[in-house]
C-alpha cells in the first residue's frame, strides 16, 4: 500500500468513527482482576442490600475501574454459611486476582489463610484486631486492610438505649448472637453485660450457627419470656431477617437490629453504620492497592456515620408509641 492509499484509509476510518490505530510500541490498557467474597446471597436480600452492592461498583467506576472494560470481577457467596468460606476463598485465589474484597470475619480469615500475598480489602468486620485479622488499626501489617463495621461492643449500649427509649420498662433482653470461639465469645459477652448493667438491663445470650439452631433459640427465648430482643451484627442474621422479624412480632418483643434489611421485613428499628458509605469507601482501598500501595501500610478505618430507621407500622402493632425526639433523630421512618 502506497502512502496515498494509507492516507485515504486513515481518513475513511476516522469518518466511520473507528478507533485510532495504536502507535508503534503502545501497550494496551491494563485489565485488573479482583475477587469479591460476599457473606450474603447472590440475589440481594432487600432493596437496601442491592443499593449497597451497587454503591461499591459505583465507587470503583468513579475511580476509573469499569467492569467489562478494564476490570474483571469474580464473585462468590457463602450465603450466610461460614463453613463455605474456605473453599470459595481457594477458588478465588486460584484465579490469581490482583486483590480480593472480603465481607465478614469468616470470609476475611478464609482468604487470609488461602493466600498471604494477595492483598485483601475487608469490610463488614467488627473488631479485626481482637480477631487477629490485623496487627492494629493504624498499622495493620500483612496483606489485610479495609474497614470495620462498628466501633466495637460499645454499640450494645446504643442498642439498649434505643430499646429503653421505645419501651422504658425493659429490664431483661435476649441477645441473639452468632456462634464464635469460646474465648472470643466470653470476652465480648462480658463487655456487653457491662454496657447493659449501666442501663439496668440483664442480658441472656443465645448463640446460633445454623437455621436449626435459630429455631431452637426461638423456642428458648419464648420460654424465658424476656422484655426485648437485641440481634447482634453478623451476616447470618441478615440472611434470615424475615424469620427473625416475624418471630419478634409474634412474640410481641420490641427489638433492635443491626441491618436495615430487618426493618424492610417488618422489624421495629435498626441502627447501623451507613452501609452505602462503607461499600463506596471500599473502592478507595482498591484504588490505592492497584496503584501500588502496600495493604499493611493503609490504616483500617472505623465508621463515623450511623443511621437509624424505624418502622411505625410495627410499633403500632406492638402497642408502642415512638417518642417524638426519637422520630426526629431517625434517618428514615417507615409508615
Amino acid at each position: 500500500m502506497n502512502p496515498r492509499q494509507i492516507m485515504l484509509s486513515l481518513i475513511l476510518a476516522v469518518s466511520l468513527g473507528a478507533a485510532p490505530l495504536p502507535s508503534h510500541g503502545q501497550q494496551p490498557a491494563k485489565v485488573y482482576r479482583i475477587g469479591i467474597l460476599f457473606s450474603g446471597l447472590p440475589t440481594p436480600a432487600s432493596p437496601a442490600q442491592a443499593r449497597n452492592r451497587e454503591a461499591l461498583i459505583e465507587g470503583l467506576r468513579e475511580l476509573g475501574y469499569i467492569e467489562g472494560q478494564n476490570l474483571v470481577i469474580d464473585r462468590r457467596y457463602t450465603e450466610g454459611q461460614d463453613a463455605r468460606a474456605p473453599s470459595l476463598a481457594a477458588e478465588l485465589v486460584s484465579l490469581k486476582p490482583d486483590l480480593i474484597i472480603a465481607d465478614g470475619t469468616a470470609q476475611v480469615r478464609a482468604v487470609q489463610q488461602a493466600s498471604t500475598t494477595i492483598p485483601i480489602v475487608m469490610f463488614g468486620v467488627i473488631e479485626p484486631v481482637r480477631r487477629g485479622l490485623v496487627a492494629s488499626l493504624a498499622h495493620p501489617g500483612g496483606n489485610v486492610t479495609g474497614l470495620t463495621d462498628t466501633v466495637g461492643v460499645e454499640i450494645t449500649g446504643k442498642y439498649l438505649q434505643l430499646l429503653k427509649e421505645v419501651a422504658p420498662k425493659v429490664s431483661r433482653a435476649a441477645a441473639l448472637g452468632y456462634s464464635t470461639s469460646q474465648p472470643d465469645r466470653a470476652i465480648i459477652e462480658s463487655e456487653m453485660e457491662e454496657a447493659a448493667r449501666a442501663l439496668h438491663v440483664t442480658l441472656q445470650f443465645y448463640n446460633v450457627g445454623n437455621p436449626q439452631e435459630l429455631e431452637d433459640a426461638f423456642a428458648a427465648i419464648t420460654k424465658a419470656r424476656p422484655d426485648a430482643l437485641l440481634v447482634r451484627l453478623h451476616p447470618f442474621f441478615g440472611n434470615h431477617a424475615r424469620r427473625i422479624a416475624d418471630f419478634a412480632a409474634q412474640s410481641r418483643l420490641p427489638a433492635v437490629y443491626p441491618f436495615r434489611v430487618f426493618v424492610d421485613n417488618g422489624g421495629l428499628m435498626c441502627y447501623e453504620a451507613s452501609q452505602p458509605a462503607l461499600y463506596r469507601r471500599v473502592a478507595y482501598y482498591v484504588d490505592k492497592i492497584l496503584k501500588g500501595a502496600n495493604p499493611g501500610d493503609l490504616a483500617v478505618e472505623q465508621p463515623t456515620t450511623f443511621e437509624l430507621a424505624i418502622n411505625l407500622k410495627t410499633a403500632e402493632a406492638l402497642g408502642l408509641k415512638i417518642p417524638e425526639p426519637l422520630l426526629i433523630r431517625a434517618d428514615e421512618v417507615i409508615q
